[in-house]
């Protein structure tokens, strides 16, 4: 399935300004807000922490990796470009987890 594709299936993030995602100490190591450019990753980073309990695990960083379909490889041919996904790549092959944090509309 494209992103595209998935987008249309996961959960609407309207009621969301941004997510800010926060390592073990709670410092808040990145902020996906919901603007263009940000909203499908903001729809990912969001669907993968409300299945995953609020937290993003090794394993639900690989299945945004799946999520992201062909903008990973884009990511893998392009280091930087995609930031949000390079971030699930290393997150992926870690074994830390990250707590996402909901910043209301």
């Amino acid at each position: 399935m494209n992103f595209a594709d998935r987008l249309q299936q996961l959960p609407a993030t309207t009621h969301l300004a941004a997510l800010q995602l926060l390592d073990a100490s709670g410092q808040v190591l990145a902020t996906i807000e919901n603007k263009p450019g940000q909203a499908g990753s903001l729809a990912v980073y969001a669907a993968l922490a409300a299945l995953y309990g609020g937290i993003i695990t090794p394993a639900a960083a690989r299945l945004g990796l799946e999520w992201y379909a062909e903008h990973t490889q884009d990511a893998l041919a392009h280091p930087g470009k995609h930031p949000n996904i390079d971030r699930l790549r290393a997150w992926a092959e870690g074994s830390a987890s990250y707590r996402a944090r909901a910043v209301a509309a």
